[in-house]
Order: C-alpha cells, then sequence, then structure tokens
C-alpha cells in the first residue's frame, strides 16, 4: 500500500515529468514536508553550522547534542532567540537517533567521533552531513561509502569548496584545458597557532561528560590543555592539521587533478615550532605521485603563518600553458607561461576569511548545506557524495601514515590501499573502546 508521504512524492515526480522507479537516496517525506536536523558537537564549528541551518529554507534544528552542558545550553537559547523555537537538549547522540522526526544529523564532535556516528545515524535510517574528515583513519572511511550505500541515505561531506561557484568554475576551466594538461598542483595552510603546554590531569569539569566525549577512543586521563580544541593535536582523538585543514586543498587539488587513489605518498615533518604535548607534526610536507603522470605537495605551517600569497591557505594548479591559482577563497586567477595575467575571476558572493576555525563565511558554506538538504529532498545531486569525500579524507591519512612510519608508501592506484608494508598497514584503522567498534552487518 502506498503511504501519504509516498503518494505526494509521486505526484510531485510526476508534475515535473521525472519518474524515479528505484531512488538512489531514500526520503521519508514529501516536497513540502520541513527537514528536521540535529547537530553533534556545537562549541564551534558546530555552533557556526546550527545557526546557519536554522537559517535555511524549511529547515529546523530540532536538536542540539553535546557532551558540555554548558555548550549545549548556550546553543539551543542562541537557536532559540535566531529562530524562536528552542531545540531540544541530548548528551548523547545515542538517545537523539531515536528521535523519529529528525531527518539528518549534521556531526560537528571531535573527528573521533565523525565515522561511528555517521553510521549509528545511516543504521537508525538518518541522513548524515559530516564535517571534514568524514573519519580518523582509512577503514572508518571505507566503511562508510559502503554504509552510505547499503542504508540509501544521503551523506556528505563538509568539503564546501565543492559548492563554491567560482570553485568550481576554476575546476572547469581546468578540465576544459585552459592552461594546457595539468601535471602538478601545491597546496599550502599557515597559521599561527601557539603552544598549548603541558597539561595537568586534574579532575573532569562539573559540566562535561568526558566518559562520552571519548566514546569511541580507547580511555586516556582527562587532562587540562585537552578540551575543547587541542584535541586536533592528540593522536587518539585527532588527525592533524594534514586532515583538520588540508583536506579542504587536498580535495580541491585531486579534484583539479582528475586522479583518484595515489600510487606514492611521501611525508616530513614534525613538532619543531615548541617543546609541548602537542603529538602531530605543526609543521609538514606530503607529496603524492598518481598514474596519470600528475603530482601534487602540501604544505602545512601550524606555528607560522607568513605566506607569500597572503592568502592563509590556497592551491595552484602548474600546466603546459600556464597555471591557475585559488588563494584559499571563492575566486582564481590564470596566468599565462611567463607570467602574464590572463584572467582574474573574484567572488560575487563574499571574500573568505581563510583560516577563520568557525568557517569560510556564511554566503559560501551555506551553498554546500543547502546542496545536501535539497539533495535529500532530490531535487538535487551531492556535490561531495561521500565516496568523494573519502578519497579526499584518504590523502592526507596517508601523508600521516607515511610521516608516522618514516616510510615512503606505495599504494594500490584503483583502492588507495597500501602495498607490502605491513608496519603502515597497522595504522590503516584504529582499535575502539570495547564495545564501541565499528561493524557494518551483512546483509
Amino acid at each position: 500500500m502506498t503511504s501519504r508521504r509516498e503518494f505526494i512524492r509521486q505526484s510531485a515526480m510526476a508534475g515535473t515529468g521525472i519518474w524515479l522507479s528505484k531512488p538512489l537516496f531514500s526520503w521519508g517525506g514529501s516536497f513540502n514536508d520541513k527537514l528536521i536536523v540535529g547537530v553533534m558537537g556545537t562549541n564551534s564549528r558546530g555552533h557556526y553550522l546550527a545557526r546557519m541551518f536554522a537559517q535555511l529554507n524549511n529547515v529546523e534544528v530540532g536538536y542540539i547534542c553535546d557532551v558540555d552542558e554548558n555548550v549545549l545550553n548556550k546553543t539551543t537559547t542562541e537557536i532559540e532567540k535566531l529562530t524562536g523555537k528552542k531545540p531540544r537538549g541530548f548528551k548523547d547522540v545515542r538517545k537523539l537517533l531515536e528521535e523519529k522526526d529528525l531527518d539528518a544529523l549534521v556531526i560537528a564532535a571531535p573527528d573521533h567521533w565523525h565515522a561511528p556516528a555517521t553510521l549509528m545515524a545511516l543504521k537508525a535510517g538518518k541522513h548524515v552531513y559530516v564535517e571534514k574528515p568524514c573519519s580518523h583513519n582509512p577503514n572508518e572511511g571505507e566503511l562508510l561509502v559502503a554504509a552510505a550505500a547499503k542504508y540509501k541515505r544521503v551523506v556528505q561531506m563538509g568539503n564546501q569548496r565543492r559548492s563554491f561557484p567560482r570553485v568550481i568554475e576554476g575546476i572547469q576551466e581546468l578540465h576544459n584545458g585552459i592552461i594546457g594538461r595539468v601535471y602538478f598542483a601545491k597546496g599550502w595552510y599557515a597559521n599561527a597557532r601557539k603552544s598549548i603546554g603541558k597539561g595537568k590531569q586534574t579532575a573532569v569539569p562539573a559540566h562535561l561528560d568526558y566518559e562520552l566525549w571519548q566514546g569511541p577512543a580507547p580511555r586516556k586521563p582527562y587532562q587540562d590543555n585537552l578540551i575543547h580544541y587541542n584535541w586536533h593535536w592528540f593522536w587518539n582523538w585527532g588527525t592533524g592539521e594534514a586532515l583538520n585543514n588540508g583536506t579542504h586543498e587536498m580535495d580541491v587539488m585531486r579534484w583539479g587533478l582528475g586522479v583518484d587513489f595515489p600510487t606514492k605518498v611521501v611525508s616530513a615533518g614534525g613538532r619543531f615550532a615548541f617543546q609541548d604535548d602537542w603529538e602531530t607534526p605543526d609543521t609538514q610536507t606530503i607529496t603524492f605521485e598518481f598514474a596519470n603522470k600528475t603530482a601534487m605537495l602540501w604544505e602545512g605551517r601550524s606555528c607560522n603563518d607568513f605566506d607569500e600569497m597572503k592568502s592563509g591557505r590556497g592551491v595552484i594548479f602548474y600546466g603546459e600553458k600556464g597555471t591557475l591559482v585559488m588563494p584559499g577563497g571563492d575566486d582564481y586567477k590564470v596566468f599565462e607561461l611567463g607570467g602574464k595575467l590572463m584572467k582574474d575571476v573574484k567572488t560575487t558572493l563574499q571574500q573568505a576569511d581563510a583560516t577563520n576555525t568557525m568557517g569560510m563565511g556564511e554566503k559560501l558554506d551555506s551553498l554546500h548545506l543547502q546542496n545536501f538538504a535539497d539533495t535529500i529532498r532530490e531535487k538535487s545531486k551531492l556535490t561531495s557524495p561521500i565516496s568523494e569525500g573519502h578519497k579526499s579524507t584518504l590523502l592526507p591519512q596517508l601523508g600521516n601514515i607515511a610521516y608516522r612510519t618514516g616510510q615512503t608508501l606505495y599504494c594500490d592506484s584503483a583502492t588507495g590501499r597500501i602495498k607490502n608494508n605491513k608496519e603502515a598497514e597497522m595504522l590503516w584503522a584504529r582499535v575502539y573502546e570495547k564495545g564501541w567498534e565499528m561493524k557494518l552487518e551483512k546483509s
């Protein structure tokens, strides 16, 4: 028997002359239904995302989830001021996912939560917008690609440049041959982060559920220089600057070069700027070679923001006939060989704040969120399906594996998997706290 919602959906499709006998994704409501989202992890980027989702047409932020009571209260109050309706608050995402009217989960919790929470949401029948990186390790990324296909839900990663109009235009120019055959790309990220010092083991603040904050990760004692941001620099929870920010540049470079997985990966760097608890490199280069005779290089400098391009981050493509520069936001320039400016394209939306931890700018970032909502309603196609998000996340993950092992990695160009290196292969997956293991049930 056809449900009312399915009848409305089919009628709407018939009215536009479009019929989908077996849609790739499953949307439980009609095109007139409000999309109800919940946002998980709202201290910084998540607070920003909650505000932006709340301002999308016919989208309601119905739920906020955070393990910090202070953050939870702050965000629910903020959304109430913005919309006139207070979201319900949850501490445990597993309880949130039991809500029947929840359509989509937005995940901006720490990196070690990204893939486990995504899988939980998919199993609960929810769509997912997950911040980059989509996974803490390569195995998790592979699981998410398989899970999205199995459960037929929309999964979008927060590599929002995939939805920037001028970036899309610039990549198309590359593919159309504006600088001839493109053979090399260089990306960079530069910031002036300070030392995190030497943390002290202290009592967990009363407003924080540290046990739930750790969730899938093996247990470590609480220390006072970890939460809310510095977890990025600890391998147990974070993934370093290469994934925290480099994912964006590596995604654009991979897109422009038209490649998927590398054949060779090399990385160098270390914690050079300060002597403190920071475990991941603050200075790092990662070099990739691909089977189509192209290569790319990413340079990350977390603690020295000198940048000759004066943009904080960006990407440069080198080709047979010239060079195309994308300096971090939604602009690009094309130069002939010899350096003569051939084309200067500026955004019509807003200038981006390239190193702002909250976001690039609401007018730009909201395009990616709108694409996610429109795809759920079957009105659009994802600009960054999880299959692409995983490929771009895998690149810096391979870079970190090369860095941590001190070895050159050779990879299968069809899958990205590491070849003939047992030490490196040990870092393909992680150990989980007992009871939190990620599993994809067989059909």
